[in-house]
C-alpha cells in the first residue's frame, strides 16, 4: 500500500505561482500530489522528481480534460475554479501556458473573478453599514483584500505584456 500524507495549508488566489511551486518542491521531495481540497492536499510516496504539478483557474471541461489526459496529464481535481494536473517528469517537460497570450489570458481570468467577488463584497458592506450593520465591515474588509490581490494579478499581468511588446 502507498504511503500517503495530508497537509493543510493557505494560499491566496494571487499566490498560484507559489502554490505551484510548493507543490513541486513536494514531489522533488518524494512526495506526489494526489488529492485536493479546499486548504487539504493529499500527497502519495514517490521517486523524488517523478512528477511535475500544475494548476489553472479555468473550468474543467471534458474536451480539456481529454487534452491534458492525451498529453500525458493525470487529473488531480478541483477547487471551486482551480484546477490540479500532475505528469510524469520522464515524458518530457510540462507547461500549461504555451506563450505569454496563454500566460495574460490565465491572470485576466484570475482578475475577473477576484474583481466580482470583491464589488460584490463592497456592495454588500456598502449596503449594510448604510443599515447599521456591522457585520458590513467585514465585507468591506474582504473587498480590500480581494482589490489587493486584484491589484498584485494586474501587475504581474502588465509585466508580461511588456515583455510581449519587447518581443514584438
Amino acid at each position: 500500500m502507498n504511503e500517503r500524507k495530508t497537509l493543510y495549508k493557505w494560499y491566496w488566489v494571487w499566490e498560484f505561482e507559489k502554490e505551484e511551486r510548493w507543490l513541486n518542491e513536494m514531489a522533488m521531495q518524494g512526495w506526489a500530489l494526489c488529492g485536493v481540497g479546499f486548504r487539504r492536499y493529499t500527497f502519495e510516496r514517490c521517486e523524488p522528481g517523478a512528477y511535475t504539478v500544475r494548476l489553472e483557474m479555468r473550468e474543467p471541461d471534458a474536451e480539456y480534460l481529454d487534452f491534458m489526459h492525451e498529453i500525458g496529464a493525470e487529473y488531480l481535481g478541483r477547487v471551486v475554479k482551480w484546477i490540479y494536473f500532475r505528469k510524469r517528469a520522464e515524458y518530457g517537460p510540462f507547461d500549461l501556458f504555451s506563450d505569454l497570450d496563454s500566460r495574460i489570458a490565465h491572470l485576466d481570468r484570475i482578475a475577473k473573478a477576484l474583481w466580482l467577488i470583491g464589488l460584490a463584497n463592497l456592495l454588500i458592506g456598502s449596503v449594510n453599514c448604510f443599515d447599521g450593520h456591522s457585520i458590513g465591515v467585514v465585507n468591506l474588509l474582504c473587498a480590500t483584500l480581494l482589490m489587493y490581490g486584484l491589484g498584485r494579478i494586474e501587475g504581474k499581468k502588465e509585466a508580461l505584456e511588456r515583455e510581449r511588446e519587447l518581443h514584438e
